[in-house]
């Protein structure tokens, strides 16, 4: 098993979109499936709690299994469990970012960032208001610990 890196910041955000857009389906207290923001994938996540504040982790997608962080999926599916905080107010601001259009046009996470929290302005959320959110969540990654457990997949 390997430590998963905290994500960029870009993933909280990609976590909470996830979320407002209604992509996470929940089938277990352990397991869920998280539709990427095209629709045209979805991804398994699988998340065993095995001691306190650790955690073991699969998900399929891309920043997980080949980047070594904790992808959104793994993010968007903690939030739901509550172990990661959620904010509305965040997840609103969100809802129906083309994710992967994004990432794929402009390939900086700083320059989809700036662009995502322009929208999030316009719709009436702060640019502070989402930094402290993001904060805190990376806070609290930072003192909980999450491997990626690839025999987790069968699940």
């Amino acid at each position: 098993m390997k430590l998963l890196a905290k994500p960029p910041r870009i993933k909280v955000l990609e976590a909470a979109g996830a979320i407002g857009d209604n992509r996470v389906n929940v089938i277990s207290g352990s397991k869920a499936l998280v539709k990427s923001s095209t629709g045209e994938r979805e991804y398994k996540v699988v998340l065993v709690e095995s001691g306190e504040g650790t955690y073991r982790a699969y998900s399929s997608d891309n920043g997980t299994l080949y980047r070594g962080y904790i992808g959104y999926p793994i993010l968007s599916f903690m939030m739901i469990k509550g172990i990661l905080p959620m904010d509305n107010e965040v997840i609103r601001a969100f809802i129906g970012v083309p994710w992967k259009e994004l990432n794929e046009k402009y390939q900086k996470y700083a320059i989809v960032e700036n662009i995502v929290l322009t929208r999030a302005e316009r719709l009436g959320v702060s640019r502070r208001v989402i930094d402290e959110y993001v904060s805190v969540v990376l806070k609290k990654l930072s003192v909980i610990k999450v491997y990626f457990d690839e025999e987790l997949s069968k699940y």
